[in-house]
């Protein structure tokens, strides 16, 4: 279908929310023909539903045995699925990675949830938060007075969906090289607790302190924070390195020797509020001026209405229209094999007949699955 290093990949996604779709965005957006399997008569879709472009709909009462058995035979010649629902309701439905993989010993089988398939938690329902806060990643992110969640990037979308990314990719490759296919038990907590692995590294090394604003990268130290300007706006600073350091005295005309204590823990509360009041005494479009592609390390903090308009993000065309609608474009980008978007979220069904003939299914096949009314 696509474009990309993975045209020719071919998945198969049961519909869901969060992780599961964005997961299928990123294998549309490299080129794969990704099949997405939508309850029939489960709602419309938006132009706005972004993590739903690229894909193909097709809807299925999966009540119906006609509907489960047209499932396998789209297993049958996939590459993989990828499905998010709480462990045991795709064996209830009679698609679980049993059945499946006896029909495709091939196939690369992932199941996205946030507590895992096994384990105390696994059949209870939770969100982004609650899986990153048995991590200590929740734990370490937020302010002085309590944790803050920071978004749902770290579980849903870090821990998770790039985590099922992967593994889907690794699972195809290892089942090209051998023809075993395999299921992948990505949990958006375990993927969360992965992507803590540094600041496991920093607290074996003594380099860690409990509590949260205390240490060089949650907010703690004055050199790598993010300060208020003169009209209210933010910009973030993050001078780590000596030299950068000094860079950022010298744009901010800074001459107290108190911030020579650069990495002295004890005073970093005293050179924030110093550093704040500094950058107070300008606007953020001032800094800006002053530090804009430096190696102070800077970058003003921008809203989702300015990040598409900034002169970085214009240069690399970070972001793109579709259907009216301003949304990332596809990352990461490949010199031989570029991805693309492949078209606006789908409305539900719309593939029903060209997706199920493209992928081995016959005019007769289709037309016997709408008159049942399983298609």
């Amino acid at each position: 279908m696509g474009q990309g290093p993975l045209s020719g990949l071919k998945v198969v996604e049961f519909a869901g929310i969060g992780p599961g779709p964005f997961c299928g965005m990123l294998l549309s957006d490299l080129g794969a023909d990704v099949v997405r399997i939508d309850r029939k008569g489960s709602g419309r879709s938006s132009p706005a539903d972004v993590t739903a472009r690229g894909r193909r709909s097709v809807a299925l009462d999966l009540k119906q045995p006609a509907a489960v058995e047209t499932c396998l035979k789209l297993m049958e010649t996939a590459d993989a699925v990828f499905e998010g629902f709480r462990p045991g309701v795709m064996e209830r439905l009679g698609l679980g990675p049993d059945v499946a993989l006896t029909r495709n010993p091939r196939l690369v089988y992932g199941r996205m949830t946030g507590w895992g398939q096994t384990g105390p938690y696994a059949k209870a329902a939770g969100h982004d938060m609650n899986y990153i806060a048995i991590t200590g990643a929740l734990d370490a992110i937020g302010t002085d007075d309590k944790p803050i969640p920071p978004l749902n990037l770290v579980g849903d979308f870090g821990g998770g969906a790039l985590y099922l990314a992967f593994g889907l990719l690794a699972g195809v490759i290892h089942a090209r090289e051998s023809g075993q296919g395999q299921v992948i038990d990505c949990a958006m907590s375990d993927g969360a607790a992965s992507l803590m692995a540094m600041f496991y590294g920093f607290k074996a090394m003594g380099m860690w302190r409990e509590g949260r604003r205390s240490n060089l990268l949650d907010g703690g130290a004055h050199f790598y924070d993010t300060y208020r300007c003169a009209d209210g706006k933010w910009v973030s600073i993050g001078s780590i390195e000596p030299q950068f350091y000094l860079l950022l005295l010298e744009k901010t005309g800074i001459t107290d020797p108190h911030f020579q204590s650069q990495m002295s823990r004890e005073d970093w509360p005293a050179l924030r509020e110093k550093l704040a009041a500094v950058i107070a005494t300008r606007t953020r479009d001032e800094w800006c001026q002053i530090m804009d592609a430096t190696d102070v390390c800077f970058a003003p903090v921008l809203s989702m209405d300015e990040a598409p308009d900034h002169a970085h993000n214009k240069a690399r065309e970070t972001f793109v229209e579709v259907a009216g609608v301003i949304q990332p474009a596809p990352a990461p980008r490949f010199s031989a094999t570029p991805g693309v978007i492949q078209g606006p979220p789908p409305k539900i069904g719309a593939h029903n007949a060209s997706a199920l003939s493209d992928w081995g299914f016959d005019a007769a096949a289709i037309a016997e699955l709408e008159a049942t009314g399983a298609l």
